[in-house]
């Protein structure tokens, strides 16, 4: 520990002004640079108020920039209202300190932390602008409504098979046009299979009268009342994925292009009819993304609007965060290391040995 010590202290000052945070769900510890405060450590509460009181001190201080563990979601306010008022904020990953010594408290951790971050010892983790953080608020909450929806669309499958109506295997989808017509004629108390058939939509594939064999079973109450209740949930979350459909576009059209200079932006083909899913937002997401970034990236083959969206959202469009394709390609998870699953799992094979020149003798590659 003593060797340990005199080798920080050896080290060069990065940044003078540094603060260190130790967050938690109660209380925050923050540390000052000594001589700043005659306490240079002290406890907050994480309650609003507190919070401001915490950012005026860092700031009364002389701290120009702050580091802090990224400690589920509490950080997230501190976070917002320290970056409001114009301080460099690193978000540190809480593995980089996992295992530094003699930490014992949560009045040790913050001066561990301002300490580190001071000699320049911690890297900042990745975090898009404001506006890209709400839009991706949007577009997680988004895929969570659509993930908490998708189990009622089996209970009501579970249902209909245990009243031997066969409605999943004479339709692609139970939750299309002509599968929500017959559940709702259900709920409502039809009983009548030839009645049901002919709610079929004309595009439907399956003929009136293989609906009606499928539709022929045996009604059981608490089945229909499962059914009633599964298609309710289903209908909610439905709304409530409009909803935030409608918050969606309204971020979208109030964000500002991320791009400058006066330029032609490519034309946006039209939508083929039926070629959105249910499940896809009514904006037209990949105009929003042409007008956002300038350039069609949807054109890329693979690339989907609703994929295209997504990825702005969490990584933004400003590319000059990674020093180079290698270090993006990393941080996407995409380059295996030495404790990795992708790197355990690959099989070292030594090449064979060549005379060519330019090329190395017996280099190991990766299968």
């Amino acid at each position: 520990m003593r060797k340990r010590s005199q080798s920080l202290e050896n080290l060069a000052v990065i940044h003078p002004n540094a603060a260190g945070l130790d967050i938690g769900a109660r209380e925050i510890w923050a540390c000052v640079p000594p001589g700043r405060d005659p306490e240079s450590v002290k406890r907050f509460s994480t309650f609003t108020p507190d919070l401001q009181v915490l950012v005026d001190w860092v700031v009364a201080c002389g701290a120009d920039t702050v580091a802090m563990e990224s400690t589920g979601v509490y950080w997230i306010p501190v976070f917002e209202m320290l970056e409001a008022r114009g301080l460099k904020v690193y978000l540190v990953n809480a593995w980089h300190l996992k295992h530094v010594p003699g930490r014992k408290s949560d009045y040790l951790d913050c001066q561990w932390i301002q300490k580190l971050h001071s000699l320049g010892l911690l890297n900042g983790s990745f975090r898009p602008d404001g506006e890209m953080v709400a839009l991706r608020g949007y577009l997680r909450h988004r895929a969570q409504l659509l993930e908490h929806r998708a189990p009622h669309v089996l209970h009501m499958q579970k249902a209909l098979h245990q009243m031997n109506l066969q409605l999943h295997h004479v339709l692609s989808d139970v939750t299309g046009v002509t599968g929500l017509a017959i559940l709702r004629a259900l709920v409502a108390g039809e009983r009548d299979p030839v009645k049901l058939a002919q709610l079929r939509n004309p595009g439907c594939k399956s003929s009136e009268d293989t609906i009606a064999k499928a539709l022929t079973g045996d009604w059981k109450a608490e089945q229909l009342f499962v059914l009633k209740q599964s298609l309710e949930v289903y209908d909610f979350y439905t709304r409530q994925v409009a909803e935030c459909d409608a918050e969606i576009e309204r971020q979208s059209a109030a964000m500002k292009p991320r791009w400058e200079g006066v330029k032609e932006l490519p034309d946006v083909p039209p939508l083929k009819p039926g070629s959105k899913s249910k499940n896809q937002p009514k904006l037209n997401v990949r105009a929003a993304i042409i007008r956002l970034t300038g350039v069609d990236l949807v054109a890329v083959e693979g690339i989907s609007a609703s994929l295209a969206q997504t990825i702005l959202s969490e990584i933004g469009t400003d590319m000059s965060k990674w020093l180079n394709d290698k270090h993006f390609g990393s941080w996407l998870g995409l380059a295996p290391t030495t404790t990795s699953r992708a790197a355990r799992c690959c099989v070292v094979v030594p090449s064979r040995p060549t005379t060519e020149p330019g090329k190395l003798s017996g280099r190991p590659r990766l299968q």
